[in-house]
């Protein structure tokens, strides 16, 4: 978890990280960053001369004198005194210009870079985050991953950006500025100094109580994203449980949390920046003070005094943004980190050094002495083994969490085992490219999940770049293309998320269509015919017996009507195969699956999961 930064050391340090670990991005934006760097320059130098020609005015023309004057210029005393005022005054005009004009490319160029410094950075971050392996996101919050990519990108415009490079221009410009000042007079300058050692006690002790809210806040704001991801992912249990007001209790609690937290960072933020506007205040008076007494003593002249408290104003400057920012860049340095936390992260299943491209697979698979456990102090498989031959049906039966899913999460390498082999053709897994593998493997789940697009991409995403021609014959080889015709616009019709506006089992069958568009030579089915009713699961049935067709295939079902006819059947419990054989074979055996097939016969269409336990705990 990231740690806010606690003082302007450690934000200047986190700058500096986020600096140098994003600098690839920010190297291509170099010649925007630069004009905007430029803009900022001629800006602050602008900023400088502004007082110049009122000095000019006061010194020549409002009070003239026998003075000895700093700023001589050449032919001034000889000329007439309206002409000389017109000069000045258009002089204030183009400084202010040329102020203008280089704050404008600067806020620009600035803008612009941030812009697609961020987003190369958004994108690599989604990018990362699909390549991350399945074990991470099954312990991540998925409205906190969300935030990252959104929010925390967002924030990291300040850090790096729009805030960061501003005030380094500043503070740097500050030092010129005290040179400066030094050179106009070392006594009012050192005046103006002794608030400085109060402004920096006075910024230490506030802004550390501001990173600490901040920091409880920042924690609050993901827990909420998280809350309210989880409770639209599940909006259908939400209803039917009646949950609404509970989570709405929940969200309003953190809600308002937040909200008291972020009410007592801003009061402590302005209370910071008042503080530091009184400190300037009190400078200004004691420059004032003293400098009144030098021009009255004619040591120096009323435009130096005025250049001096302009100057002294403008000095200031980044130190009262550092005040009013702090707290804008400590969440920016935090969103940061948790970004980069996310860049570093290494996925646990990714290709070994070495791995080559898949050949096109003849579909012989063969588990050797497999064991693996999502966590290290609990097996799911246990010392596995079981071998499929070219084109063979094997079906997964046995009671749920058996190991029969996690089985074929092993043969898509969503996981690596933790011991044993599991080899295509005989090969590793682990010797072929993620992609070009799972390229040759396809799988059709239980709960269909399709996306929030066209009919015609949804089956589309299955082969990427297929022809109409192909896709059409995905559907019909599916039992897809009657009903698709009939929606409103056909293969163009936009899904609802999930595809929520088709009956379940017209998901299924698209699903099925986007599966075989693939022609993958091995087949992962779990539970493809679950919850529908007699009609679909008749035409699903009928799909996936084209689809399997020469295929290997493996079956995950509690409904064994299903395993009948596969050329292998294997009993998983516990993570163990107990039995495995053909239909015929196991009903001889007279064991497990004997009697759990019976008894489903003696019930009829009911598949009751209650029976697998029953025959676990009569053992």
């Amino acid at each position: 978890m990231s740690r806010r930064p606690q003082n302007t050391k450690e934000i200047l340090m986190g700058i500096q990280r986020i600096w140098l670990r994003f600098s690839p991005q920010i190297r291509k934006q170099r010649w925007l960053l630069t004009a905007g760097c430029l803009g900022l320059v001629t800006e602050v130098l602008a900023r400088l001369l502004v007082p110049i020609p009122l000095k000019l005015i006061f010194d020549y023309i409002i009070v003239p004198g026998d003075r000895s004057l700093p700023f001589t210029i050449p032919l001034i005393p000889d000329t007439n005194t309206l002409v000389l005022l017109t000069i000045f005054t258009i002089g204030i005009v183009a400084v202010t210009g040329l102020q203008a004009a280089a704050a404008y490319v600067s806020s620009v160029s600035m803008s612009l870079a941030s812009t697609r410094i961020i987003t190369e950075i958004r994108a690599q971050l989604y990018t990362h985050l699909q390549r991350l392996s399945l074990s991470f996101h099954n312990q991540a919050r998925s409205g906190d991953l969300i935030t990252r990519i959104t929010n925390d990108t967002g924030r990291l415009k300040d850090v790096m950006i729009t805030t960061a490079i501003p005030l380094v221009v500043n503070n740097l410009t500050l030092v010129g500025m005290v040179g400066v000042m030094f050179w106009l007079n070392w006594e009012l300058t050192l005046i103006a100094l002794t608030v400085f050692p109060l402004f920096l006690l006075t910024t230490v002790r506030i802004t550390r109580r501001i990173h600490g809210l901040a920091k409880q806040q920042r924690k609050r704001e993901g827990a909420m994203a998280a809350l309210a991801a989880e409770a639209m992912g599940a909006i259908k249990v939400v209803k039917a449980l009646s949950l609404e007001g509970m989570l709405e209790d929940s969200f309003s609690n953190q809600n308002q949390q937040s909200l008291q937290e972020g009410v007592k960072t801003q009061q402590l933020s302005a209370g910071l920046q008042r503080t530091i506007q009184i400190l300037v205040a009190v400078a200004k008076a004691l420059v004032l003070w003293r400098g009144v007494q030098l021009v009255l003593q004619q040591a120096i002249t009323p435009g130096d005094l005025l250049v001096f408290i302009t100057y002294l104003k403008t000095a200031f400057k980044p130190t009262r943004q550092l005040a009013k920012q702090t707290t804008q860049i400590a969440k920016a340095i935090a969103s940061g980190e948790r970004v980069m936390d996310l860049l570093d992260t290494v996925p646990a299943i990714r290709d070994s050094r070495g791995a080559m491209e898949a050949p096109a697979f003849r579909g012989q698979v063969s588990f050797h002495q497999v064991s693996f456990g999502y966590k290290s102090d609990h097996s799911i498989l246990n010392n596995l083994n079981l071998e499929a031959q070219p084109g063979q049906k094997v079906a997964l039966v046995g009671p749920s969490g058996g190991g029969k899913s996690t089985l074929v999460s092993l043969l898509l390498r969503l996981y690596d085992p933790d011991e044993g082999q599991i080899r295509i053709d005989g090969h590793d897994l682990r010797e072929y490219k993620l992609e070009s593998l799972r390229r040759q493997i396809t799988i059709v789940l239980q709960e269909s999940i399709l996306f929030g697009v066209s009919v015609r991409d949804n089956i589309a995403y299955g082969l990427l770049g297929a022809s109409q021609k192909e896709i059409e014959a995905a559907a019909r080889l599916a039992n897809a293309h009657d009903f698709i015709m009939a929606l409103p616009q056909g293969y163009d019709t936009i899904l609802g998320e999930r595809g929520a506006t088709l009956s379940g089992g017209q998901r299924q069958r698209i699903a099925i269509a986007r599966a075989a568009i693939r022609k993958a030579p091995i087949v992962i089915l779990d539970e493809p015919t679950v919850g529908l009713d007699n009609a679909n699961e008749q035409a699903v049935t009928e799909a996936l017996d084209r689809l399997i067709q020469g295929c290997t295939t493996f079956l995950i079902t509690h409904d064994l009507r299903g395993a009948v006819n596969a050329d292998q059947i294997c009993y998983l419990e516990k993570g163990t195969i107990l039995e495995s054989g053909t239909h015929d074979q196991l009903m001889r055996l007279r064991g497990h699956y004997a009697t759990l097939y019976q008894l489903q016969t003696a019930l009829g269409n009911s598949i009751n999961e209650n029976i697998y336990a029953w025959q676990s705990t009569s053992r």
